[in-house]
């Protein structure tokens, strides 16, 4: 009878759930996503198959829904996309290793599942493809990674999150014990470059070169403290902490790290709203505005981690006035029932070629505000998942 009675709760938990008022969040955000693009590299409406980022997460939030209520058809919606884009010879559409580009690493996340799932060779030879980039990937002396060849010398927060947790999850799932320390590493570097200690935050970018026009000649920090690329680190943070071995070297760094973000979110928090603005140390002047990937992201980072033990409960209620605002700020029943997210920033950077990005403050807040960005999308779907993780 006891089994009988775990088998129907199961059963319930994960086949009566759709897009309904009564589902949760993240399975009612993922499913509107789906509804949206019913096939997944079309989530962008490009002209042809991109392997990037932005897939990435959005994909690895959905098989996250999977593990959680058991979805097929999300996990049948990450295997698609990952099987039009990998081939027999582990090869991947759009993905040269020799690009050096961080921002192609993060669909490999989804890879560890699906070839979990599947005993398909070829997702085995993608991962370990990937996973050669980090043996070649440009380094400044000190060894931090470019963020990308056209980027020399420069390190960002975003890059992060691109890169270092896929890693961290490869040393775990392959036993590669001597290479815990390529992420440790990284994160602790972009911190130590970034910190900015007069506002006690972390700057956009930095330049080891100290020659881009948007970095300090001295300290070679970009300008600002950017919403979206402080909640790429943070997420970063609190992923490789969940890969790595409790008695790893330099793993008490990366907590401390995660502890003093946490405080310069709780301190920067909006009062009246509870989310955050696009540009933190510029927060409540006029043009700035909140946005809603940066305050996702947030609140993952802030729920993953008590949920963890690596924060202290009293983050709790921090985080839940973060998602209780990320509701009402953000969140919109469309007509057909499907939900959307609002007031996403939907592009930020430095640098470039065509349109230089200057880090400035008006820099930030003049790119363009869209509905249903992928990066709040599946940021959103992660922090509903850990609020209900959580209840």
């Amino acid at each position: 009878m006891k089994h009988f009675l775990l088998f129907i709760a199961v059963f319930l938990s994960s086949n009566t759930f759709a897009a309904s008022d009564e589902a949760p969040f993240s399975i009612r955000m993922a499913t509107s996503q789906m509804q949206r693009f019913p096939e997944a590299w079309r989530m962008e409406n490009p002209k042809g198959l991109r392997w990037n980022y932005t897939y990435g997460l959005v994909l690895h939030s959905l098989l996250d829904v999977h593990d959680r209520y058991t979805r097929p058809d999300m996990f049948d919606y990450a295997l698609d996309y990952a099987d039009t884009c990998v081939q027999e010879d582990g090869s991947i559409i759009n993905y040269k290793v020799t690009a050096y580009s961080l921002d192609r690493v993060l669909p490999g996340r989804i890879l560890y599942r699906i070839y979990e799932q599947t005993k398909d060779p070829k997702y085995k030879k993608a991962m370990d493809r990937i996973r050669s980039q980090f043996d070649s990937n440009p380094r400044n002396p000190d060894g931090g990674f470019w963020h990308r060849p056209n980027y020399p010398h420069q390190m960002w927060l975003d890059g992060l999150y691109m890169a270092q947790p896929f890693m961290a999850e490869y040393c775990l799932r392959h036993n590669r014990v001597n290479d815990y320390q390529i992420p440790i590493h990284q994160l602790r570097l972009v911190g130590k470059h970034t910190y900015e200690p007069e506002m006690d935050l972390f700057k956009h970018g930095y330049d080891d070169s100290k020659t881009e026009a948007w970095a300090d000649p001295i300290t070679g920090r970009s300008k600002h403290c950017w919403g979206r690329a402080m909640g790429w680190y943070a997420m970063a943070v609190v992923d490789v902490l969940e890969f790595t071995p409790i008695h790893e070297p330099g793993r008490n760094e990366l907590v401390q790290l995660l502890q003093q973000l946490a405080n310069q979110m709780k301190r920067h928090q909006d009062k009246k709203t509870g989310v955050w603005y696009q540009v933190i140390d510029r927060s409540g002047e006029k043009g700035n505005y909140l946005e809603s990937s940066c305050s996702s992201m947030f609140t993952y980072t802030l729920l993953k981690g008590v949920r963890l033990g690596y924060l202290d409960r009293s983050y709790l209620k921090t985080a839940k006035k973060a998602y209780k605002g990320l509701l009402k700020q953000f969140i919109r029943t469309d007509a057909n029932g499907s939900l959307s997210i609002t007031n996403c920033c939907a592009v930020a950077g430095l640098g470039g070629e065509k349109v230089y990005r200057s880090g400035t403050f008006e820099y930030y807040i003049s790119e363009p505000v869209i509905d249903n960005d992928l990066k709040s999308v599946g940021s959103f779907i992660k922090a509903s998942l850990e609020m209900e993780l959580i209840r």
